[in-house]
């Protein structure tokens, strides 16, 4: 499950360097396969803690990992030439006893004890002309049909093409094909599958195809349109809209809208899809403070599905333990988040959110190839809710400028039908973030 709607991984630090380029056409680029290179470091120590309080066994791990990326520059020409490369390692420091499957670690083999250690490299040729640049290999994606997780102890990759145009000003332009994922708990990889279906069934696609657009031409205001072909799955759509409008230096509004359409394709291996879920929100902000309140509607007996372990599901109410995106649910959701740097300790931030969502999991086909599991005949009005806490610290000087501190704190409880799903949880999450730019 995402961490949180609005896309905000922990690997912060690191965004510019494993996000799709997205500079505007009139950004110059270093020249040089050498001169334009960079080497970055990321050493993560995270620690997860789900309490579950029904009758199903704690997860409790922890691990430290270290990614390194390597980017080239272009060689010289009209058409210019590089290579980019990762590298991760994933160390137990505990985790066993029956404890294990939190995610953050592989998953054992039976005897409740995760491996010791895992680790995987890739690569990445790319070839740029003019305003478009073309990549084949090991890829680091971000966008609202398919985003590589990175809320766990090291980032999902995948494996496959992509292709990307910024000729217009203010304009992205960007499509490609994947086959292959490298999950973020494991060292090898394997066909991209969904989410939130059956977990028996196991069924994987042999390809997703995607292609959209984004655009930023005027000050504070973003939209982007894209669509998806989980081969034999699903099609499936996406459009969003986002202004930010300042009243005054103090006070600014924020509106936006995220709308997802999935229908199944081919040969439907999770069987019958139609699904229309949007999400709405509006955020006050007033100085170091914020308030955002959001309204999100799945409208279709399936759930709001994704691709598994990622983070592409941009809505409002995808919260750190639940996305609220089950089979015909509503959700509200009441969040506020200070800065601290408004009493004089910049890089501490923090946010409070509670949750709550409805849901009709009776209208479920029981029989469906993909999502019977959802099925619960007592929950024509199940309900579920969340609460959330998040704390911040980037240390802003110093030898360990950048180093990064977070805590998490999820509270999860359902009732009336919802039991058929997982509920009363408790999570606790602590993350240290430590990048380094080595050139």
């Amino acid at each position: 499950m995402k961490v949180t709607s609005t896309l905000n991984p922990l690997f912060i630090a690191m965004a510019a360097t494993i996000a799709p380029c997205v500079q505007a056409a009139d950004e110059a680029s270093p020249e040089g396969f050498v001169e334009g290179a960079s080497l970055k470091l990321n050493a993560r120590n995270y620690y997860m803690n789900r309490n579950r309080h029904q009758q199903a066994p704690d997860n409790i791990e922890w691990g430290q990992g270290f990614l390194g990326i390597f980017e080239s520059g272009y060689t010289q020409g009209t058409v210019g030439f590089g290579i980019d490369a990762n590298t991760m390692l994933g160390l137990k420091l505990d985790g066993g006893g029956g404890t294990d499957s939190s995610s953050i670690l592989p998953i054992s083999d039976g005897s409740g004890k995760a491996p010791t250690s895992f680790s995987t490299a890739g690569a990445t040729l790319k070839i740029r002309a003019f305003d478009t640049e073309l990549k084949a290999g090991d890829l680091f994606l971000n966008n609202p049909v398919i985003a590589g997780g990175q809320s766990r102890m090291l980032p999902q990759t995948f494996r496959g093409v992509s292709l990307s145009n910024h000729s217009f000003d203010g304009w992205l332009l960007e499509g490609g094909q994947v086959s292959f994922t490298k999950p973020y708990n494991q060292s090898g990889r394997r066909r991209i599958g969904s989410a939130y279906s059956n977990p028996a069934n196991s069924v994987e696609s042999q390809h997703l195809n995607w292609a959209g657009v984004a655009w930023s031409g005027v000050t504070g205001l973003t939209s982007s349109l894209y669509a998806a072909e989980l081969k034999d799955i699903w099609n499936q759509y996406y459009y969003d809209l986002d202004y930010s409008y300042a009243l005054n230096e103090l006070v600014t509004l924020n509106p936006g809208l995220h709308f997802y359409h999935t229908q199944d394709t081919g040969d439907a291996l999770l069987g019958n899809i139609d699904n229309n879920t949007y999400s709405l929100h509006f955020t006050l902000g007033v100085g170091h403070h914020s308030l955002t309140a959001a309204y999100q509607r799945v409208n279709g007996n399936t759930p709001f599905d994704y691709i598994n372990q990622g983070d592409s599901i941009y809505l409002d109410n995808s919260q750190q333990y639940s996305d609220f995106n089950g089979p015909n649910e509503r959700s509200w959701k009441l969040k506020y988040a200070y800065d601290f740097a408004g009493l004089g300790l910049p890089g501490l931030t923090s946010a409070l959110s509670y949750s709550r969502g409805e849901l009709d999991l009776t209208k479920v086909d029981p029989h469906s190839r993909g999502y019977a599991h959802w099925y619960s005949a007592g929950g024509e009005h199940a309900k579920h809710w969340e609460r959330d806490l998040d704390l911040k610290y980037v240390v802003q000087g110093g030898k360990a400028k950048d180093l990064a501190v977070r805590l998490q704190w999820a509270t999860n409880r359902g009732g009336k039908g919802y039991g058929a799903l997982d509920n009363d949880t408790d999570e606790y999450r602590v993350i240290v973030d430590y990048p380094i730019n080595v050139f």
